[in-house]
């Protein structure tokens, strides 16, 4: 450490004297100014000019930081001494729209090595390097709320629906009944959405008649991708084609249901569907809902499609991928009835041609039928996406025209087609 003499300086206004090593420390006469050159401390912080894009912070200095344009990243110091400070301010009010992320460069911020944030309005903060084991800490702030230094990612709720399965073709003959579609997978879960990523949204479309519904997920970096299995499809007229997916398909004619869960998850998203019957009027069974199995058929009655469950996540509480009801009998029986479509959208079953579709943006299976006619039944309702989170939180920036509701003090992105949300 040196000791700087500076007695000897005229005390005259206006005469300065720069110290640049750590420790310096000096005798000032009336009259004389300092000045900081950035690795001194206890001088006093040097403002400089206005800054609007990223870069890299040193120690003495304070930042007015404008975000008008862009939200953009502060890299701390690599290599602070104990006692360094910086100030960050919010230029123009604009970190509530476009945050300012810091990037601890290697070493510690609030005792951890994610990068921070801040995000209101006006808000500022002093940032002191206190040691290798907390590193820097905000040691004063202003406006910055019950935190000045905010996580980099925040809490979502996220319910992912795949689409419902189709019924079976009610082929011309035999004319029998068909099965229910499945009804699509059904997913939850709370999760971490980290600030500036990109989330990619795809919401899954109902089957076709004898098709499976085709799946939902969401995807981005730092989030396990969530996906849904699209409903199994409802068995043929023959018997044959009930298929696997989120919720099985119900059999048709002699066949069995087909297999929910499929591909395995924990918890599971969706059931399997029931079997169809052989008497002397054949009978589809019920496709499988995301809360409950499909029904197996009796004679001359189309089984019920097994319910859907229920999510609160738009702030009421909904069925979503209910199974489709199977169909029942051929022209004449005495005393058939088809199958009712599970809650959450299930189509019901129908002792005609072709049963009723599943409910679009529900994942709900659609309705067996009888066949009649070539290429004749229903199709299964499509998926939907939700993500629920903290109005504070939440961007504005999504693709794929969700609708945005609110509840409470939370902000609701509903995706009933594909297209993505920025944290």
């Amino acid at each position: 450490m040196s000791k700087l003499e500076v007695d000897t300086i005229a005390p005259q206004s206006g005469t300065t004297v720069t110290l640049g090593e750590s420790g310096d420390t000096v005798n000032i006469p009336s009259g004389v100014t300092l000045t900081n050159s950035g690795t001194a401390t206890g001088f006093g912080i040097s403002w400089q000019s206005v800054q609007t894009t990223g870069f890299t912070a040193v120690a003495g200095n304070a930042y007015p930081c404008d975000t008008t344009s862009a939200a953009f990243t502060v890299t701390l110091p690599a290599s602070p001494t104990v006692g360094d400070q910086i100030q960050l301010v919010d230029y123009a009010a604009t970190f509530d729209t476009n945050k300012l992320t810091l990037n601890p460069n290697s070493n510690k911020l609030n005792g951890g090595t994610d990068n921070l944030i801040l995000n209101g309005e006006r808000e500022g903060a002093t940032l002191t390097y206190v040691d290798a084991t907390q590193g820097w800490i905000a040691t004063s702030g202003i406006n910055e709320g019950t935190e000045a230094l905010q996580p980099n990612a925040y809490s979502a709720d996220i319910l992912v629906v795949a689409g419902g399965g189709g019924s079976g073709d009610a082929l011309t003959s035999p004319q029998y009944a068909t099965g229910g579609g499945g009804a699509g997978g059904f997913r939850t879960s709370t999760t971490n959405l980290g600030i500036g990523t990109v989330f990619t949204v795809i919401v899954g479309g109902g089957g076709a008649i004898a098709t499976a519904g085709s799946d939902s997920s969401i995807s981005g970096s730092g989030l396990t991708t969530i996906t849904s299995a699209g409903g199994g499809q409802g068995g043929q007229t023959t018997g044959a084609g009930a298929g696997d997916g989120g919720s099985g398909g119900g059999g048709g004619f002699t066949g069995g249901g087909g297999s929910g869960n499929t591909p395995a998850t924990t918890p599971a998203q969706g059931n399997d569907g029931g079997d169809g019957n052989s008497g002397s009027n054949t009978s589809g069974g019920g496709g499988g809902g995301a809360g409950q199995a499909g029904f197996n058929s009796t004679v001359d009655n189309g089984a019920d499609g097994g319910d859907g469950s229920q999510s609160s996540i738009t702030g009421t509480a909904t069925y979503y991928a209910g199974g489709g009801g199977g169909g029942a009998g051929w022209s004449g029986a005495s005393g058939s009835g088809a199958g009712t479509g599970g809650l959450g959208g299930g189509g019901n079953g129908s002792t005609g041609n072709g049963g009723q579709d599943g409910t679009a943006n529900t994942g709900g299976g659609a309705g067996g039928g009888r066949g009649a006619e070539a290429d004749n039944g229903a199709v299964g309702g499509s998926g939907v996406v939700i993500i629920r989170v903290a109005t504070a939180n939440y961007s504005g920036t999504t693709t794929g025209s969700p609708t945005i509701t609110t509840d409470g003090t939370d902000t609701v992105i509903k995706f009933t087609s594909s297209g993505s949300y920025t944290g």
